[in-house]
């Protein structure tokens, strides 16, 4: 989940376009850092997809060995795996996020009861379906590694642009928007939650007094609280929708191994457990906080830098 909208720095005066494509930088900024969980995630996700609990080799057994293993597998360039897509999926989906709800807030919506969270709501799934493409190559790329320790669907792209067009040719525009049925409700989710937790927990561990006023570490440790709430969320829509985009599919486009998102939620249960619905936790709770406080904060440098340059012209 990136960070919310709500959470914009009152000191530069900016043009919204311009405050939108900061945002989005900014997140792209944070998601470099950040796209390493993202790889661990994805591949503890797919692991032990479509097979009787206990019967197939764990080559992830958690975030630290996951990680090892991926470095063993695919080189120290292999935690960066999907990292070009992942900036494509940050700009489209936080553009689209922070563009939307700014101008829900020009409206005079956000001050209506419950129009925070309903913004966000919105924005968070407008900002899933314009980026779903993104986050379909991505998760490809992702889960691509060595056949020795290769887990879920292997699609062997060679390139994000290569990725792109090998799912056009195949299943056309449409096949680009596969695995959005699980996108647009995860976002919508994380959304709705990250609103209604961040700024109170931020603010609860600003009255513990465990750091000076005015640190970076409350709110990253805020971050850390709130990521909690977010990630118990989030994470079995967020199993779905890596499921769901990194199948198999037929000639006619139809996923090989699920018909749906509530399709998908039956067969991973069935088969491999309730607790499967929470596969790749860990690495989705490390990641929540470092990101929303590094894209706030990069975010934050980016409108200050950009206001004292307009200034100075």
């Amino acid at each position: 989940m990136e960070p919310s909208p709500r959470r914009r720095t009152a000191a530069p005066s900016l043009s919204p376009p311009v405050d939108f494509v900061l945002g989005a930088a900014a997140c792209c900024m944070a998601c470099v850092f950040t796209n390493p969980l993202e790889v661990v995630k994805t591949r503890l996700q797919l692991q032990g997809e479509l097979r009787a609990r206990g019967s197939y080799p764990r080559h992830y057994r958690g975030v630290l060995q996951a990680m090892v293993a991926v470095r063993r597998a695919d080189g120290l360039w292999g935690l960066q795996k999907g990292l070009a897509a992942g900036l494509l999926y940050q700009g489209l989906m936080n553009g689209t996020r922070f563009g939307f709800y700014s101008h829900a807030e020009d409206l005079g919506l956000t001050q209506q009861p419950g129009g925070t969270m309903a913004a966000g709501a919105v924005a968070g799934a407008l900002g899933a379906f314009v980026a779903s493409p993104a986050y379909l190559v991505k998760t490809h790329l992702q889960a691509q590694t060595a056949s020795a320790m290769a887990v879920g669907h292997q699609h062997n792209h060679k390139s994000i642009s290569g990725a792109f067009e090998a799912i056009y040719k195949r299943q056309g525009l449409l096949g680009l928007w596969r695995g959005v049925s699980g996108a647009v409700p995860r976002v919508t989710v994380g959304s709705s939650v990250q609103l209604a937790t961040f700024a109170s927990a931020r603010e609860w561990v600003a009255r513990q007094q465990w750091f000076k006023e005015g640190s970076w570490m409350v709110a990253l440790a805020g971050g850390m609280v709130s990521s909690v709430a977010v990630t118990v969320a989030m994470t079995p829509f967020d199993v779905v929708s890596t499921r769901l985009y990194n199948q198999p599919v037929d000639e006619t486009g139809t996923g090989k191994h699920y018909r749906g998102f509530f399709d998908c939620v039956v067969r991973v249960s069935g088969k491999e457990g309730v607790l499967a619905l929470y596969k790749g936790f860990g690495p989705a709770y490390l990641r929540l906080g470092p990101h929303t406080v590094l894209s706030l904060l990069f975010w934050d440098e980016l409108r200050r830098f950009t206001s004292w340059w307009q200034a100075t012209r």
